[in-house]
């Protein structure tokens, strides 16, 4: 019996997330689909969403194969019925939520050549209204999650582009400093409640995010100025700073993180 506690204990020592159920938005690539391995290899349940249903699918064979336990659940944030369908999904086959990564977003550029509208509109949709959209779907469960063992978290990846100036992408700018200014009174709300809402701005990261540019002058910039800074972040670099957020002791909270290629000026 004593052997028994022991291995559980060293365990659950190595796996700092065992028994937490996790869930990822935006999982199908980038910071998204690495945090979801992340937070496996650290022991927790987690659930990968996204819209791309082939990707997630060979996501959560990767970490079932390293041991891990994942669900794949198609979803789009900007569909409320996608993603009520997904937290029940959740419950039903991982259990309650007590840790949320609301990652989902999009870059598009500002052509402000009387096209600029839509992509004004989508990035909105995305990057503000779909991430509340994902908090209002889970925050009874983290709610329920913090009332029950003392603290949850929700982490939202927002973007260095909140505090700066963007040429060519004030509307990506614009979106993003609503959802950081959103985190902000996220905390001031469910805080109280001992759920724990962090706020990650990452600068320059090494995803696909910027290959979604369909204008090829604008993508060649943007291109060109990624390539010229050395030794740009990837996305399982952002992944290891989740994980650490998300295990420090319940009564520390790393509110506000900003990560940037250390050469960026």
């Amino acid at each position: 019996m004593t052997t028994t506690s022991t291995t559980e204990q060293t365990a659950s020592l190595a796996r700092p997330l065992t028994g937490r159920v996790a869930v990822v938005t935006g999982a199908s690539s980038g910071i998204g689909e690495a945090t979801a391995r992340e937070l496996a290899a650290q022991g927790a349940r987690v659930a990968l969403l996204a819209r791309r249903a082939d990707r997630l699918d060979e996501h959560v064979a990767r970490i079932e194969a390293a041991g891990g336990t994942a669900l794949a659940l198609p979803t789009d944030v900007t569909d409320p019925a996608s993603l009520t369908a997904a937290a029940a999904g959740i419950r039903a086959r991982l259990g309650r939520v007590d840790l949320v990564v609301n990652n989902a977003g999009l870059a598009l550029p500002d052509l402000l050549d009387g096209s600029a509208g839509a992509n004004w509109q989508r990035m909105i949709d995305v990057n503000v209204t779909g991430a509340f959209a994902v908090v209002e779907a889970f925050v009874p469960d983290l709610l329920a999650a913090a009332a029950e063992r003392g603290h949850a978290d929700l982490v939202n990846i927002s973007s260095a582009a909140a505090q700066s100036v963007l040429p060519g992408f004030a509307g990506y700018a614009a979106s993003k400093a609503a959802f950081s200014h959103l985190s902000r009174n996220l905390r001031a709300r469910l805080s109280p409640a001992d759920v724990r809402v962090t706020n990650i701005e990452p600068g320059t990261v090494d995803t696909e995010l910027r290959d979604h540019i369909d204008d090829p002058a604008i993508s060649a910039a943007v291109q060109e100025a990624v390539g010229s800074i050395e030794g740009i972040p990837s996305g399982s670099d952002v992944a290891e700073l989740i994980a650490f957020a998300v295990t420090r002791p319940p009564h520390v909270n790393l509110s506000q993180i900003s990560v940037l290629p250390t050469r960026e000026a």
